[in-house]
């Protein structure tokens, strides 16, 4: 045998993600942890959930409830989920054949997409719009078009909406309430898109992760309640947001049956299924609706204190209809671009925020950033104090 040694080589790959980089919410944590700063970039909370949820999740795993659930989800928690959107928004979905717990709203989005979306297919975003769903449609051999919101109000323009529909368009993403400029989508948008997409065979996929947060007294307007849009439609949305346990990555699809049986066949070979006694703790804890229905005012009152706050400075607020998001105007406070003054605001003031500029894929600059008030009342105040000095 030859003693010449083995060169060790890893062989070079073409990436299928080539646009995809470090995410500027990596990179303005990073920056926060660095310089200190009070980091309302990216959105989860600072505080604990209900300690009921904790207790009923290690409750099920002291009764044994650790080994694999069912590939859909355990039918208590599905049957939870039926009820509660039959009881909300009028829809009544089969918790067997039409709801589908999922490893969050993530993986919910991307198994959507690989289940419908084939090489060639389009499918339309509306931007500025959340981070994963471009890189989705690319894994799948689709092409996003993207559809600009209005600048300035983020409302949908249907008329783009209309023009971007061709015989190769396979679904439209929309999200209500919106990430990242905290609109939401009205009765009259919905029933606008109900008409247009009517006469094609165009799917919906819904994102409503913040579909509890919705304020100052309007209704979450969910696809479910317009039942020609709810005929095409995959609907998602996350307990995460819901019950303040971002980390445990639980959420959930209510879809027609056929929809739900190609969501399925997917779902069962990239995560086959979702850990057990979360699914457990979740379905027993859903039996008290009061923690999903008490969150509006739970987060309207975050809100009104941070834009109290803001209001002392000279950037300019942006409505927050809902989600746990605000945006705000910076050009009075500053000429920088969006990025530049995220990561100057990082550095001399002590806050993070993050450019809505991240959320495009031109990366326009409208001079708008946000900031995440899914935060203790003492973290608002201490960003706040420091926001002041603008």
């Amino acid at each position: 045998m030859s003693s010449d040694p083995v060169l060790a080589r890893t062989p070079a790959l073409e990436t299928k993600l080539p646009a995809v980089g470090t995410t500027i919410f990596t990179v303005m944590s990073a920056l926060a942890a660095e310089k200190g700063a009070v980091n309302l970039g990216q959105g989860f909370p600072d505080f604990d959930c209900d300690p009921r949820l904790v207790q009923a999740v290690a409750g099920a795993m002291s009764q044994g409830l650790n080994q694999y659930p069912p590939m859909a989800g355990v039918p208590q928690l599905r049957a939870a989920v039926a009820a509660k959107i039959e009881t909300m928004y009028g829809r009544a979905y089969d918790a067997a054949n039409e709801i589908t717990i999922t490893a969050g709203a993530t993986q919910a989005i991307i198994t959507a997409i690989l289940a419908v979306v084939r090489p060639g297919d389009e499918v339309i975003v509306l931007d500025p719009c959340y981070d994963s769903y471009v890189p989705n449609i690319d894994l799948a051999g689709g092409k996003a078009v993207r559809v600009p919101l209005v600048p300035g109000s983020f409302r949908p323009d249907f008329g783009k909406i209309a023009a971007a529909i061709n015989s190769r368009t396979r679904a439209i993403i929309v999200n209500s309430p919106h990430n990242p400029s905290a609109t939401v989508w009205t009765d009259a948008e919905m029933r606008q898109l109900q008409e247009l997409l009517a006469p094609t065979d165009v799917l919906v996929i819904s994102d409503e992760v913040y579909e509890h947060m919705v304020f100052d007294g309007q209704a979450h307007q969910s696809v479910a309640r317009f039942p020609g849009l709810a005929a095409r439609a995959f609907i998602v949305s996350s307990f995460g947001k819901t019950y303040h346990v971002t980390g445990w990555k639980v959420g959930y699809v209510a879809a027609p049956a056929p929809l739900t049986a190609e969501f399925r066949k997917v779902h069962q070979f990239n995560v086959f299924t979702v850990n057990t006694p979360v699914q457990h703790g979740l379905a027993a804890y859903m039996a008290d609706p009061r923690p999903y229905l008490e969150l509006p005012a739970f987060y309207q009152r975050k809100r009104d204190l941070f834009r109290a706050g803001l209001a002392r400075t000279r950037l300019r607020l942006l409505p927050s209809e809902g989600s746990y998001f605000q945006c705000v105007d910076i050009s009075d406070v500053s000429d920088l671009s969006e990025a530049d003054f995220c990561e100057w605001v990082t550095r001399e003031i002590g806050v993070a925020a993050i450019p809505l500029s991240a959320f495009y894929g031109d990366g326009f600059d409208q001079r708008v950033v946000r900031f995440c008030f899914a935060k203790k009342d003492e973290t608002l105040n201490e960003a706040l104090g420091r926001l002041a000095k603008l």
